[in-house]
């Protein structure tokens, strides 16, 4: 047992460290490969493998050892495998001293791995593969596991229709230099910034009125204005106590800069994987049930009882730990917030700076009342008793977390067409979420840490009013009636068209391409402009866009009748078929797979727009000279119509 330990630690170690080896060479054994044809869309598979002098390898399983043998794995799941695999070699029984003198079955000298496979579809020239094996010494163990490039016989090179580089856009010269005032990508992402920094601001003002941080405000300002030392120093201790706070969620962010730098499209890709999505379905729930009181959820003590203990020193250290221990002791009322914050900033576009941005509300929120207290303390006095509200004000934000927790089951649900939370499916347990709020309010609901309520106080029955009214406008959300498109939360639910439904009301009209090949073709066929829209499936603002502005009856005639339009989805996690999956060299001189269509279109759009935000609109011509400059997130008809007309007019003057 503690020899499989080992094994499953080197194997996680040889995972992460993987990029780091060569791509075909171990230094134990090197790898040859080819691919023989034997019938249509059947090969056979024959890799042969030169071990190293005094080393061996495990070909064959070895259930007593807990190891498999030689095994080879497609990213294509296309690719079927016929039968087992035959092994050649040189093969001997040894007396094994990794495994306490038992006898194993290994090969040395040299070992051949031969495997028949059906591949569906265009065969590639050359086949992209993973090989994973056990290799050792009489002293030393190591796990294996390597790219390999298999050259098959009667293969395609696909090479120009895989180009990603479209070295005929400009940037710096489109045709018309125009696309109204307020639609730039800066405009827009600087707009993003601003709601960004109020959804943090807002979340950091939930923060406060929660039972782990309202008490300490009284606390921690009589602290600093009564201790002793002059009304200026106790002022200016509580102000700095107020940007430690600030500043020690700002930091926070910090390390996903170094994320994005290393590349611009990881934070985008983590945001939309559907197994992190699942996580946070998972979190977010637990976050949920630790609000409605059946457990609590806190930082080691440890760590806050280090964090106190330097805290009481008075000096700007000491205050700078009060922070800290503030910031630890409040995360089970602040972590499910923060967390919402977090994939929230990373589900927008423009990197690490979302995330600072909305940190920054959120530590802004936190620390105004501290230092406004300390300037003003009779302020004190008007601040309500703590009590059983501080409680009904956490159950609420469990329900919320509920509904935010249904997101991203969505997201992850949409991303890999799992076809299991259609549209209304989402709208009704979303309504669901909100008649549990209503109820809870109107003391139909109790959960564990209630108050038994003598009387409804005027905000909560005006809180249950607000929130049943916006349960009662979800209502159209489950139908199939034009009123299911619903304005206030366009772009949260799953898409119109993903309904349960047959045929949906809302989706008459026509459908992009999604290959920027075909709509090339199409373009010069009918001589028409093309229109890109580089979108996601988990992308709330893309969702906007189609259900606010597509939608308008002159932009839809526009864009149905003289645009050849194609949705590059940059989060679709499917893989492309065997013969179109290849190794890309960006601008940068980085080797990227590309494996998945999203993987395809997100390149595309950071090697020829220089941008990886969604939505991103581009007009190009049949000879993808690009018509005017680009655009994010419009949601304004008549900018977006102005846009659309202007690469029209760039398109008519470049014939």
């Amino acid at each position: 047992m503690h020899f499989k330990r080992i094994v499953f630690l080197l194997s996680i170690f040889i995972f992460l460290f993987q990029p780091l080896l060569a791509a075909q060479d171990t230094t134990a054994v090197q790898w040859t490969a080819s691919g023989k044809k034997i019938n249509t869309g059947q090969y056979q598979i024959y890799l042969k493998g030169t071990i190293k002098t005094g080393w061996h390898i495990y070909a064959k399983e070895n259930k007593a050892a807990g190891l498999e043998g030689l095994k080879i794995s497609f990213s294509d799941s296309s690719i079927k495998k016929d039968g087992d695999p035959q092994l050649k070699g040189n093969f001997k029984t040894i007396t094994d001293k990794i495994f306490d003198n038992a006898k194993s079955e290994v090969a040395t000298d040299s070992v051949a791995f031969i495997q028949k496979i059906t591949i569906t579809g265009e065969v590639p020239a050359s086949l992209k593969a993973v090989l994973a094996f056990n290799t050792a010494t009489s002293e030393a163990f190591i796990p294996e596991e390597i790219k390999i490039e298999i050259a098959m016989e009667g293969g395609i090179d696909m090479s120009a229709s895989n180009r990603i580089l479209v070295s005929a856009i400009d940037l710096k010269n489109p045709v018309n230099s125009c696309g109204g005032m307020g639609i730039s990508i800066e405009t827009s992402t600087s707009k993003g910034l601003v709601t960004i920094f109020l959804l943090g601001f807002l979340g950091g003002l939930l923060a406060l009125i929660t039972p782990c941080v309202f008490p300490m405000i009284p606390l921690t300002v009589s602290f600093f204005t009564k201790r002793g030392v002059s009304k200026r120093r106790g002022i200016f201790n509580a102000a700095l106590y107020g940007f430690f706070i600030f500043l020690i969620y700002v930091l926070l962010s910090v390390p996903f800069y170094f994320i994005d730098s290393a590349n611009p499209e990881i934070l985008n890709t983590i945001s939309t994987s559907p197994w992190l999505n699942l996580g946070f379905f998972a979190i977010f729930l637990f976050f949920a049930f630790s609000f409605f009181g059946y457990y609590e959820i806190s930082l080691p003590g440890r760590l806050s009882g280090k964090a106190d203990s330097k805290a009481g020193s008075g000096n700007i250290i000491g205050i700078f730990f009060m922070a800290v221990t503030l910031a630890i002791v409040s995360f089970s009322c602040t972590g499910p917030i923060l967390g919402s914050l977090l994939v929230g900033s990373l589900n927008q576009d423009g990197g690490a700076i979302q995330l600072t941005t909305g940190m920054a509300g959120f530590g802004l929120a936190l620390a105004l009342p501290f230092t406004l207290f300390a300037l003003f303390p009779n302020w004190l006095n008007s601040l309500p008793k703590s009590g059983g509200w501080l409680n009904s004000v956490k159950v609420v934000l469990g329900f919320i977390e509920v509904g935010l927790a249904i997101k991203f089951l969505s997201n992850a649900d949409l991303v890999k067409h799992w076809g299991l939370l259609k549209r209304e499916v989402f709208m009704a347990i979303w309504i669901l979420v909100g008649i549990g709020i209503t109820l809870y309010l109107l003391g139909r609901i109790k959960f564990p840490h209630d108050s038994k309520i003598k009387k409804l106080g005027r905000e909560r029955i005006l809180l249950a009013i607000v929130f049943g009214a916006f349960t009662v406008y979800l209502l159209p959300g489950v139908t199939n009636t034009k009123y299911a498109n619903l304005t206030l939360i366009s772009g949260f639910p799953p898409p119109l068209c993903y309904s349960i439904y047959d045929h949906p009301v809302n989706c008459e009209g026509f459908e992009p391409l999604r290959d920027y090949g075909e709509a090339l073709v199409k373009a010069k066929a009918e001589n028409k402009p093309i229109l890109i829209d580089f979108t996601g499936f988990a992308c709330v603002n893309c969702r906007q866009m189609e259900e606010n502005v597509w939608r308008d009856e002159a932009v839809f005639e526009i864009m149905k009748e003289r645009f050849i339009v194609v949705s590059l989805y940059v989060d679709d996690k499917k893989n492309l078929p065997a013969a179109q999956q290849f190794t890309y060299t960006t601008r940068e001189g980085i080797d990227k797979e590309i494996i998945t269509v999203g993987n395809k279109w997100a390149t595309f759009e950071t090697e020829n727009f220089k941008n990886n935000a969604q939505p991103l609109y581009a007009i190009i011509s049949p000879r993808e000279i690009l018509m005017n400059n680009p655009v994010g997130y419009t949601p304004s008809v008549s900018k977006y119509k102005e846009w659309l007309l202007c690469g029209l007019e760039a398109f008519q003057k470049s014939k």
